[in-house]
């Protein structure tokens, strides 16, 4: 007996700043339109499973697995709820696929969810800062703008990565995010007006960064036996891989290089049987430009120092030879932060049905998702074949 596991349903929320909808409303949203998208009864889904990063911080609520699963009327079913920072999401989605691969469960309900508006920006900032080494870095003001700043001037020094570099990735995603209707921002950028955005932290400015964002995205996920039931056209995770580093940045051999994603690529595309080459659409992590630089040299579409070299050559364009982030990515989809490993699987798996409309990549069969956590000290891929 196969024991591959399937997705069968995809739904979101409209990603933004939702001041007339909770925590609740929107999660609930993007559940209901994963199951409908499923055509699975609500008695058939066994296991639900949440992924989160601080609810209790921006919202003052937590015990979210019992919440989701009391909101959607789903019964007494057994209810998780995760955290790996902004990996959150990612480790929903690996949670639920180890316990439907084990034949602990046979339909769940995956849910990524976050609420970050509801703070005002200092406190928002210092809520994603406890995902560093909070005793090194953020104690004595090392935010995770500062973070990432740290990172990019460093690839500028030792690469030659320059300002148009850091302006090239918001550029290309905010031109995919175009066309997907539950992104925050809808409109193409040009470079001269990132370019003189306000500055974060030297030398990442306010369109290098992904914005404070609420939203919600879900998955019906099970076995492959189950999956002919509800569907003609299933999604199957054919790799999950998992992997860590060290929290704080000085302990690194390396701020160039996120070691934990360069070994987990390896292990998912290792487990999947697959090499770097066959793999037609990503979704990487995006949470500054300089993240998906650097992932976009860690997982192999470029030689380390050429990440920005690869996007000047339009290499990672839709229609490249390695899409990268159609979504829209963290930086113009949004990243709330809980949600964003969920949503990436979301994109991927409609890329592989052929249902991502104008931001389509053409004949998409194979796609891989990189998520992580804090600057790199979770990593978490999936690799998904149609």
């Amino acid at each position: 007996m196969s024991n591959r596991v399937a997705i069968i349903g995809v739904g979101m929320c409209k990603f933004g700043e939702l001041w007339d909808q909770n925590l609740k409303d929107f999660t609930l949203e993007a559940g209901m339109y994963a199951i409908f998208d499923a055509g699975v009864p609500g008695s058939d889904i066994d296991g639900m499973v949440i992924g989160n990063m601080s609810a209790g911080r921006f919202t003052n609520q937590e015990h979210l697995g019992a919440l989701a699963v009391d909101m959607g009327g789903l019964g007494d079913i057994p209810a998780y709820s995760v955290e790996a920072a902004c990996a959150s999401g990612g480790a929903a989605v690996r949670q639920a696929y180890m316990a439907i691969k084990s034949g602990e469960h046979n339909v769940m309900l995956v849910l990524g969810s976050e609420k970050m508006s509801d703070v005002n920006q200092t406190e928002a900032m210092n809520t994603i800062s406890v995902a560093s080494d909070w005793e090194w870095e953020g104690m004595f003001g090392a935010t995770f703008p500062a973070l990432y700043a740290f990172m990019a001037r460093r690839h500028m020094y030792e690469y030659g990565t320059t300002e148009e570099h850091l302006a090239l990735p918001t550029v290309k995603n905010h031109a995919n995010a175009a066309h997907n209707p539950w992104a925050q921002f809808q409109s193409p950028v040009p470079i001269d007006v990132v370019m003189k955005s306000g500055m974060l932290a030297d030398p990442l400015r306010v369109l290098h960064s992904a914005p404070v964002t609420d939203g919600a995205a879900g998955l019906v996920m099970c076995s492959e036996e189950l999956a002919k039931k509800y569907t003609d056209t299933p999604v199957f995770i054919e790799a999950s891989d998992q992997r860590s580093d060290t929290l704080a940045l000085h302990d690194r051999k390396s701020i160039t290089t996120m070691n934990a994603v360069v070994s987990s690529t390896k292990g998912a595309l290792m487990e999947a049987n697959l090499e770097l080459k066959d793999i037609d659409v990503f979704e990487l992590h995006d949470s500054f430009s300089i993240g998906e630089i650097i992932l976009t040299e860690d997982v192999g579409i470029a030689k380390k120092g050429e990440g920005g070299k690869a996007l000047e050559e339009g290499i990672t364009e839709i229609g490249g030879k390695f899409p990268v982030n159609t979504s829209g990515g963290l930086k113009a989809r949004g990243h709330p932060v809980g949600a964003t490993g969920v949503a990436q699987i979301v994109e991927l798996a409609l890329q592989l049905r052929g249902d991502a409309e104008k931001r389509q990549v053409d004949g998409a069969e194979k796609a891989l998702a990189v998520n992580i956590g804090g600057t790199g000290a979770t990593s978490i891929v999936h690799v998904l074949r149609r």
